[in-house]
């Protein structure tokens, strides 16, 4: 069953520079994007830093509103809802941040913050506050006395335990995952990615997992979706796109995973070039101009998204 549903988001902002002559350039950062997310289930959303990937999480959340395009949430017209209805359907799609550090109030104390979501929505009043918020502690590996402390007092795993925990706080149903991982040290990623795993199998939650670590996201996902300059590439179960990757910008971002040989025999292959500007995308499939397998129609035509047999879709001319 589809919890999300989004269709033809678009998020377009106008840049500042250049204004003083007139209107400033068009910034497609999100350019047309279908997603679904099956209840229960993980889809991994990878890309180069510019691509999109955050703007879209923040659009499907609305904390930004689309150009243009609508998301279903559990069938209802998300977009269209206003006031209380907003408020109420706003518990079912929270959202985990890259950053422990700033995504936290300073001057807030942990318990603080779990309860007000609690509160808003008021789930519970009185002393039922205080024992949801140590249940909600409990359950992501921390005690209940931590709710006196503030941030500064907690380590960043442990400041990202507190970001899930008041993720959790309205009884969410999907969890959108942007970067939740990377600010941490290596040794602490696998124990939030253990929690996450563990929270999604008790609680039944949908996860749009947003990262760029490769191994991360064959681990956790079902699905992989691959974003380049605003739009979806490439997008397949995650074991089809790992095993047998089809377009070229994600045969290239495998293909640059670091692998452990310290001979070097298995150097890294690097995509050549840079991403191209939101404010210039190239004419034609915009990642020509960094393709190895470019061909004429590529410069001057934009491909759509085809089946490529079974549940894989592909945004390019070799498989047109």
């Amino acid at each position: 069953m589809e919890i999300l549903k989004a269709r033809g988001i678009r998020k377009y902002y106008r840049s500042s520079a250049g204004l003083s002559f007139g209107r400033g350039a068009l910034v497609k950062a999100v350019d047309g994007i279908d997603l679904s997310l099956e209840k229960g289930t993980t889809m991994g959303l990878v890309g180069e830093s510019g691509c999109g990937k955050s703007t879209l999480a923040r659009v499907l959340i609305r904390l930004e509103e689309p150009t243009e395009g609508g998301i279903l949430l559990g069938g209802v017209d998300f977009l269209a809802l206003k006031g209380r209805e907003l408020r109420t359907a706003r518990r079912r799609i929270q959202m985990v941040f890259q950053d422990p550090y700033s995504s936290l109030d300073p001057r807030m104390s942990v318990g603080s913050t779990i309860a007000e979501g609690i509160r808003i929505h008021k789930l519970a009043r009185g002393a039922a506050v205080k024992e949801r918020v140590a249940g909600l502690l409990d359950r992501v590996g921390l005690s209940a006395s931590a709710a006196a402390k503030y941030p500064h007092e907690f380590s960043g795993g442990q400041r990202q335990r507190i970001g899930i925990a008041r993720s959790l706080a309205v009884e969410p149903e999907v969890l959108i995952a942007d970067e939740p991982v990377s600010a941490l040290d290596v040794s602490i990623r696998a124990q939030i990615i253990n929690l996450l795993a563990d929270l999604q199998a008790d609680m039944g939650l949908t996860y749009l997992f947003i990262a760029h670590d490769l191994g991360i996201v064959e681990h956790v996902s079902d699905t992989v979706a691959v974003m380049y300059c605003g739009k979806i590439v490439e997008q397949a179960p995650t074991e089809d796109i790992f095993r047998e990757p089809l377009h070229p910008y994600t045969q290239g971002l495998i293909a640059s995973v670091p692998v452990a040989d310290p001979s070097g025999a298995k150097a890294r292959a690097a995509i050549p070039g840079d991403v191209p500007s939101p404010m210039n995308i190239p004419p034609g499939c915009a990642f020509n101009p960094r393709c190895p397998r470019v061909m004429d129609i590529c410069r001057v035509e934009k491909p759509d998204l085809i089946p490529c047999g079974g549940e894989r879709i592909v945004r390019c001319w070799l498989y047109h």
